[in-house]
């Protein structure tokens, strides 16, 4: 992976205790790219999203946007233009789905920047459901109108890197293919992506590179199409179990 990158994470290691969950992570994510970590569940890949965001106390090195983050803090994380749409999506459920966007727009207001209005409008043509939805209660949303709800808010702030954290998880396959239409939307608007996904075909069709994490480690990391072709992949990721994957992207 060549040019300087926008994320370089740099033997991070997470513990609970004396159980080590990361284990010396390495990973980097280019200016317009997309990258997925891929790996079974309890693998650790939440927790290195928790720990880039600063949500948990680690070890090692992350380096964002040229600048390096000994111990990174959350809310210096999201100052700096880190957004992460969490697993569980924490939406305000008792709020509108408008309200909703425009608090994700609260740092940027806070900055001095007043055109959260035009963003709004932008959010609207990603997502025209959530227009026709922007008066409900987020509260009432279905599961895939919660997640496109989560990604919208994130993208309000205008990140520079969007991490998202099993955005397919619990959706129906109709649903599981319009969020990775999206995704791949969001890259040709030049938007940079760090994906933890459990659909590893899914994944690997829209990502650039791909990582894979098992146990706290990451044993793999390639190309993703080429990592697609490895035996070792179609095998653990892409075989019997993929078939049911394949049917949530085709």
């Amino acid at each position: 992976m060549s040019a300087t990158p926008l994320l370089q994470v740099k033997d991070l290691s997470v513990s609970y205790g004396k159980i080590e969950a990361l284990t010396k992570a390495n990973l980097s994510v280019n200016q317009g790219q997309i990258v997925t970590v891929i790996g079974p569940n309890g693998a650790g890949k939440t927790t290195l999203l928790s720990a880039i965001m600063g949500l948990l106390p680690s070890q090692g090195e992350v380096t964002f946007d040229g600048t390096i983050e000994k111990v990174p803090e959350v809310e210096r994380m999201v100052s700096r233009s880190l957004s992460l749409v969490p697993e569980k999506r924490e939406l305000f459920s008792d709020m509108s789905v408008s309200d909703n966007l425009v608090l994700g727009a609260f740092q940027r207001y806070r900055n001095g920047q007043r055109d959260y209005k035009d963003t709004l409008e932008e959010i609207y043509s990603l997502f025209p459901r959530l227009k026709e939805r922007q008066h409900q209660l987020a509260g009432t949303l279905s599961g895939g109108e919660r997640q496109m709800l989560a990604v919208g808010r994130a993208l309000m702030g205008k990140p520079k890197l969007l991490m998202l954290d099993e955005p397919s998880l619990g959706l129906a396959p109709l649903i599981v293919r319009e969020i990775f239409r999206i995704i791949t939307e969001l890259k040709k608007r030049g938007v940079s992506i760090l994906l933890i996904e459990q659909n590893a075909r899914a994944a690997l069709q829209v990502a650039d590179y791909a990582y894979v994490l098992e146990t706290g480690q990451v044993v793999m990391e390639g190309v993703a199409h080429e990592l697609s072709d490895s035996p070792q992949i179609i095998e653990t990721y892409l075989g019997l179990g993929g078939k049911h994957q394949a049917i949530l992207t085709t």
